[in-house]
This record gives structure tokens, C-alpha cells and sequence, in this order.
């Protein structure tokens, strides 16, 4: 298959031509071709996106449900969004909880086709190993020590090859042994829903500490005199700043502006950090979006805080989705609030996050020998077709 388009987006900047695909890998671009193609004329073609830290989205929630059936759900559906590739996240929950999502992901895995959607890269441990003092939405009975016999437990219901990246509190007690092995097994650190000092982060950083988690949520502030988490994200130029949500509700857009203005688009990368909300097992009050969600079948009661109500099918899509900002959505909110390029876009939405968990051999970039996953798009931003290992994928 081949698909020709005047502006083709690759590490060497834009390029014209035809851009061959065969058994779901880009076998490079060229000049010419005789025979049928797909003319996609003026519109750009970019690598998909791949979100490396998301619970659930739409008519599937990893964290509420997981099942093997959710992932899917969210796989169909995360294409629409631009997302290609993810890693489904778990949260601060029950060992028991934890254990059961990834047996269910693993399977989700093993069964995984690229006509399924979105591919599913590993999975993303967002704690429990985080500190209560800033668990923000997160479970403060099930936050714990690091444990690398816990971590281990992990390994054998996910599969060790599965878990690529681990959101922790470096400052809790047994973080440098646990980081040491983490590191060794080639596992990404991410520091999330910490209380550390600026000198924690400095003593422990060259030991496996690759970035943070919602850079600014969930984690000590800045102060000129006590630098915190926030700070050491923003001095130090070799770690990544991981951006969710870019709604202006979680992170101010004059925040996002400020790190990029310090890292510029080479270490920052953008995940949705959506949860699938239209899953929730019990009554959950969102008190940044003012309301409860509560389930009730295979509906979702809507509670807001000024007395409204009401009730969607949580299966439909176009019902749900707009219940979060979906990762699309936060990259157009960026193009907006700092004028960012397109070759910024990926820089931050596809390279960095495959560079992030060492998968940059295969995603990340349209290069001869990688995936073929490939977005269509305007010059707004606005999706025109997606391929998943060089197949199209159903968006409307």
C-alpha cells in the first residue's frame, strides 16, 4: 500500500512523495510511483500519538473495570482520539485489585490485533508506592513502601516484559534499592504524588529516575527557599516533564508555557490521564469538575454541584467521550496556548514518549522499519484518517 501526500513528517523535516507500507511497517518514502495509492494531496501525515499514562477512555476504564473487554473497548475507541499506541494505567489500589487488572491486560495483550485500534504497549504502574501526602484522587489505604517483592508479584501477573513504566515517591524509605533494580530491568521511573525535597531528587536521580508524573499536580511545589518536586523538574534539563489534561483545570496554561519555556518541546511529553469516568463501580465526586458520578446500570447518573442532573448510556460514544478531554483535544488546547508547530506536536506527543519506555525503535517517528501508525490531519489538527500497523481504522 502506498499513500502520497506533499507533506510527509519525518526527523528530516517534511517530505513529498509516496510512502509504502507493507505487512504493517513503513518501508520508506519515494518520489515516485506508478500504480494505485491512497492521494492524500495537501494533507500532513504524522506518527500517531501514544499516551503513556491513561486509565480508561470513553466506553472502556482500565482502572474501574478492568477487563480484557475494557481494553478493547478503549482501543476501539482511543483511535479517534489520535492515540495509537498506550499503556493502560492502574492506580493506588488493592494488591488483589492491582494483580487481577494486569492478568486481564495480559490477555488483552496476547489477543491484541491492530484491527482492534489503538496498540497496547506494557502497562503503567501509577503507584502504589506514592506518598499519601499527595494522593490527590488516588487511594491513601493502598499507598505503600516500594517493595521490590510487591513489584514482583507485578511481574508475574503483567508478565515482566509487560510493566514499562512505574509512577513512585523516591522519597519513602527503601526508594534507592528499589530504584536500582527497577533500573536494571530496564523499567521507566516516573516521580508522582510525592512529598521529596529538590536534594532527594538530586541524590537519587542518576540511580533511575527518568521524569515526573502531571508535572505541578500531586507533587511538592516550588518555593525559592524549598524547591521541591517541582522545582527539581524544572532545573533539571535531562528529565522529562509528562503534561496530562491541558484543560487549564489540572495545570494553568501560563504553567505548561513556563516548562516549555524551560525545556522546550525535547522533554516534555503529553498523556490525557483520562479514566473512562462513564465506569465508575460507586458514587465518585470529581471536585475539580464539581460533580458526582454514580453508576446505575449500564447507565451513569450525572450529579453536578449547582442541583443539575442527568443520564447517559455509558456505552455510547458520542454520550461519553466529552465527559474528559480526550487526548486529542488537550494537543489542539497546546497549539493554542503556545503557538507550537507541528514538528513541536510530535516532538512531545510521538517521539518523546516512545523514547521515554525504549520503544522508539519501532514507534515514535515515520522511519523505513517502524509501525505504521500514522495520523492524517489538517493543519488544525483535525483527524482525517488513522492506520494502526498500517491498517485503517473506523472513526466515524
Amino acid at each position: 500500500m502506498y499513500l502520497y501526500s506533499e507533506r510527509i513528517y519525518t526527523p528530516q523535516g517534511y517530505k513529498e512523495g509516496y510512502l509504502k507500507i507493507e505487512d504493517g511497517k513503513i518501508k520508506g518514502i519515494f518520489e515516485e510511483f506508478e500504480g494505485e495509492f491512497v492521494d492524500y494531496k495537501d494533507n500532513i501525515i504524522v506518527p500517531g500519538f501514544i499516551d503513556l499514562h491513561i486509565h480508561g477512555w470513553a466506553t472502556g476504564s482500565f482502572v474501574h473495570e478492568g477487563t480484557e473487554k475494557s481494553l478493547e473497548n478503549m482501543s476501539k475507541e482511543l483511535v479517534k482520539e489520535g492515540v495509537t499506541s498506550y499503556l493502560p494505567t492502574t492506580g493506588t489500589d488493592s494488591l488483589e485489585k492491582i494483580n487481577s487488572q494486569l492478568v486481564e491486560g495480559k490477555k488483552a495483550i496476547e489477543n491484541y490485533s491492530p484491527e482492534k485500534g489503538a496498540d497496547i504497549l506494557g502497562f503503567h504502574l501509577e503507584g502504589p508506592f506514592i506518598n499519601k501526602e499527595f494522593k490527590g484522587m488516588q487511594k491513601e489505604e493502598y499507598c505503600l513502601t516500594p517493595s521490590i517483592e510487591i513489584l514482583e508479584q507485578f511481574f508475574q501477573s503483567a508478565g515482566k516484559e509487560n510493566i514499562k513504566l512505574i509512577t513512585m515517591a523516591p522519597e519513602l524509605e527503601g526508594s534507592l534499592e528499589f530504584i536500582q533494580y527497577v533500573n536494571k530491568e530496564g523499567i521507566q521511573i516516573s516521580i508522582g504524588h510525592s512529598a521529596a525535597e529538590f536534594e532527594d531528587i538530586k541524590a537519587l536521580k542518576d540511580y533511575g529516575l527518568g521524569g515526573f508524573t502531571h508535572t505541578f499536580s500531586g507533587m511538592r511545589g516550588f518555593h525559592h527557599r524549598r524547591l521541591g518536586v517541582a522545582g527539581a523538574a524544572m532545573y533539571f534539563d535531562d528529565m522529562y516533564a509528562e503534561f496530562a489534561k491541558q484543560t487549564g483545570m489540572t495545570v494553568k496554561p501560563e504553567a505548561f508555557k513556563i516548562m516549555y519555556k524551560l525545556k522546550g518541546p525535547e522533554r516534555i511529553f503529553l498523556t490525557s490521564d483520562a479514566v473512562g469516568l462513564a465506569h465508575v463501580k460507586k458514587p465518585f465526586h470529581h471536585y475539580i469538575r464539581q460533580c458526582t458520578f454514580s453508576p446505575d446500570g449500564d447507565y451513569l447518573k450525572l450529579t453536578y454541584d449547582d442541583g443539575r442532573e442527568d443520564r447517559i448510556y455509558k456505552y455510547d460514544y458520542e454520550n461519553v467521550k466529552d465527559l474528559e478531554l480526550g487526548y486529542l483535544g488537550s494537543v489542539q488546547n497546546v497549539v493554542k496556548n503556545i503557538d507550537a508547530s507541528i514538528g513541536d506536536i510530535v516532538k512531545m506527543a510521538s517521539e518523546n514518549p516512545a523514547k521515554y519506555i525504549g520503544v522508539y525503535d519501532k514507534k515514535g517517528s515515520i522511519e523505513a522499519g517502524k509501525d505504521a501508525d500514522l495520523l492524517i490531519i489538517d493543519g488544525l489538527w483535525n483527524l482525517k484518517d488513522v492506520y494502526v500497523k498500517g491498517v485503517k481504522q473506523f472513526l466515524h
